[in-house]
């Protein structure tokens, strides 16, 4: 029983070293200039300042998007390039969003309405699959959002949809993927990729091109698949 409670006991210890050890002076300093830019581009996306301000530059009015979450950036998306699907799993954030694409006039974007609850196997959920109905190659960017628990099975299918010079875009890449960042619970160098999914991914796009961005608060990487591989 002592031991049981010595477990307990640094469990819970650890617990909390972990859930505060990011309340930092640079931490604090992080969280004011994120809340600014907030302030100041509310309807920007909610990935990094350094990411929105990259993809402004590169996404063309040509270009045909997809992206897992919806929200900010598909109204920001929308009025950037030709067509925008998005896929969202929450039927009320699924009605708001719906209400403000319909506001702005935005006939460009496909909102899906997809579950990804009570599948064994969650790649096969509506929610992952949606994607599948794009062919190879056509798509010039994906944005990996939405649920955490699906977003290594997102990425990997986006792969093959990416267009030779397109962009991958995944937001909290810093929780997944073993990394430097200051972000809280950001998954240190010394770790193993947070899943097999993730570690497949990882061996998929050794050969791409990667900007990687942090406000120190979250992350966001961005993938560039290269024209010939």
């Amino acid at each position: 029983m002592k031991y049981l409670r010595n477990g307990i006991r640094n469990v819970v210890r650890n617990w909390k070293s972990r859930s505060i050890r990011h309340l930092t002076p640079v931490y604090a300093l992080n969280r004011i200039k994120v809340f600014l830019y907030e302030m100041r581009h509310p309807d920007h996306p909610w990935l990094t300042q350094q990411a929105n301000l990259i993809l402004s530059y590169l996404l063309k009015p040509q270009d045909v998007g997809f992206e897992w979450g919806s929200g900010r950036s598909t109204l920001w998306f929308a009025r950037r390039v030709k067509h925008l699907t998005s896929v969202e799993h929450d039927e009320r954030w699924y009605n708001q969003v719906l209400d403000k694409i319909r506001a702005a006039n935005l006939v460009n974007v496909n909102l899906l309405l997809k579950d990804f609850k009570g599948y064994e196997m969650q790649e096969e959920s509506p929610y992952v699959q949606a994607i599948t109905n794009f062919n190879n190659n056509s798509l010039d960017f994906v944005l990996v959002d939405g649920p955490l628990t699906y977003r290594d099975f997102c990425a990997n299918l986006a792969l093959e949809k990416i267009r030779p010079g397109g962009i991958l875009v995944v937001d909290d890449a810093n929780l997944y993927i073993p990394c430097d960042s200051i972000s809280p619970n950001s998954r240190s160098k010394i770790f193993a990729p947070e899943s097999r999914e993730w570690m497949r991914f990882l061996n998929r796009v050794k050969g791409w091109h990667q900007i990687w961005t942090s406000s120190g608060i979250a992350d966001t990487a961005i993938w560039f698949k290269p024209f010939r591989e």
